[in-house]
């Protein structure tokens, strides 16, 4: 047997659990041997029962079956005459590798759930994970198997694992200015994960809440899906505005905004206008819920403060993600809790899926302590702001408002007059390059036409790539139209 057909059948060495699922259904009277034979090879052609997978034992079969021994192995015996099965002696009798010529339906033979395309270039939410993270994760993961956490085998704390709780406890303090203990940080599934079971366990049915316009329509369409009055606050240059949020609701019990990178316009809420909302949200009890999704990736001058940084009444909440600076396959985000909140979003939590992975959990921490976490944000802001200027260089020959971001992984290309973002998303799609519609993503506020591209986790000359021929498409089009 050649080496690679040994691995093969080496990946089915173990029967499946209890083979219940796969015991043939014999009839109770008749010639059950043939009946058995017949069945075996249904399972085999239906590729229920796997090449290289073991069939059971003939004596266990026997037993289950009530059938003489010898009625089993007269079964196995047929089956490997006709090429359906292989006996390897001392081991026992599997599903032959190669199933014979038209027993399988066409196509099904070594063919493989079909899995989801690769993302175009342009698609927001890519992950930054180069080879060398995944080779440092591989290796971490291989130990925490080995020795898995105490949690891992035990329900755990509905705030997560104290260990990555501490280590994101002092990479905030380090990077973002903001002082918390341990036991005020929790462990998410990711940001929308934060969003719901805070603004379950703090805001009540009917509870007003200012979001920017224009927003991330998926916070939008969670709050209001609880019952929340949705107030849209309209951005400018300097961000939100809390005189017009304090016009249009001034007693509302939350904000959520994006101040250190709008999403998706991409401006950074002015410090009057983080002073003014501090004030209002201190004066009348509201929460300030600040979403700081990719603030690791700032490619000109230093990070800016987060609001929770100069946060001095304990009104913000606030929300990081290793979805965008890591993997979202990940599935792990966090949240800064006031203390006076810490129980009832305990609560909350325990009730919804009570408490996150202990085992990425415990991947994740030693990531952060061991230094890889650093070394990676290093390698990844090199690689998307490379990617960055290739796709605004890609883009130069479109008629398109492009303004290059100091920080983030995507930019806005505003439309030409007269154009509308759905024409331009499908010209760009027809060449590859995938992309938002702005205009979707506005509320209230009058809809500006453009698109929303995503440059994280693709490679300069493919991003840049698919930008050209994009570019080169919308360009032709705006001449004749």
């Amino acid at each position: 047997m050649d080496r690679g057909r040994s691995t093969d059948l080496r990946k089915h060495q173990t029967n499946s659990p209890d083979w219940s699922a796969l015991i043939p259904v014999l009839p109770a009277e008749g010639p059950r041997r043939a009946a058995l034979r017949a069945e075996l090879c249904r399972l085999i052609e239906t590729r229920v029962l796997l090449p290289g997978q073991k069939l059971p034992p003939s004596r266990e079969l026997a037993q289950r079956l009530a059938l003489a021994r010898g009625a089993v192995v007269a079964a196995y015996e047929q089956l490997a005459a006709d090429g359906y099965v292989e006996t390897r002696i001392g081991a026992g009798t599997y599903v032959a590798a190669r199933v014979p010529e038209g027993a399988v339906p066409r196509g099904a033979e070594g063919a493989a759930a079909p899995g989801p395309p690769p993302p175009a270039p342009g698609k927001l939410g890519s992950g930054t994970a180069d080879e060398t993270t995944l080779r440092a994760l591989r290796g971490l993961f291989r130990e925490a198997l080995t020795r898995p956490p105490a949690g891992f085998l035990h329900y755990g704390d509905p705030l997560g694992e104290v260990a990555l709780r501490r280590e994101i406890a002092a990479y905030l303090r380090a990077t973002r200015g903001i002082r918390a203990e341990v036991d005020q940080v929790m462990i998410t599934a990711g940001t929308q994960s934060a969003l719901s079971i805070i603004a379950r366990a703090l805001l009540p049915p009917e509870s007003r809440i200012w979001v920017e316009d224009p927003c991330y329509p998926q916070a939008v369409a969670l709050f209001r899906s609880l019952g929340l009055g949705v107030v849209p606050v309209p951005v400018d240059r300097d961000g939100l505005d809390p005189a017009t949020g304090i016009a249009a609701a001034p007693r509302a019990e939350a904000v959520y905004l994006t101040p250190s990178h709008q999403f998706p316009l991409g401006m950074t809420l002015s410090m009057p206008r983080r002073l003014a909302l501090l004030d209002w949200a201190r004066g009348c009890g509201a929460w300030i819920i600040e979403d700081d999704y990719d603030s690791e990736f700032r490619f000109t001058g230093p990070p800016l403060a987060a609001l929770h940084g100069i946060d001095r009444a304990g009104r913000v909440i606030y929300l990081g993600t290793f979805s965008k600076a890591l993997a979202p396959g990940l599935r792990l985000g966090y949240a800064v809790l006031p203390p006076e909140v810490v129980d009832a979003v305990r609560r909350m939590r325990d009730l919804t899926d009570r408490y996150p992975n202990p085992l990425i959990e415990a991947v994740l921490a030693r990531f952060l302590a061991e230094g890889h976490y650093a070394a990676h944000l290093r390698r990844a802001r090199k690689r998307c702001r490379m990617a960055r200027d290739a796709l605004v260089e890609g883009l130069a020959a479109a008629p398109l408002g492009v303004t290059v971001p100091e920080q983030g992984l995507h930019l806005v290309a505003l439309a030409p007059a007269g154009a509308q973002d759905g024409d331009l998303q499908r010209r760009a799609q027809a060449r590859g390059l995938a992309t938002r519609r702005l205009s979707e993503m506005f509320i209230a506020a009058p809809a500006r036409q453009g698109l929303v591209i995503g440059f994280s986790g693709f490679a300069p000359a493919e991003i840049g790539a698919a930008a050209r021929r994009a570019a080169a498409m919308i360009a032709a089009s705006e001449a004749r139209g």
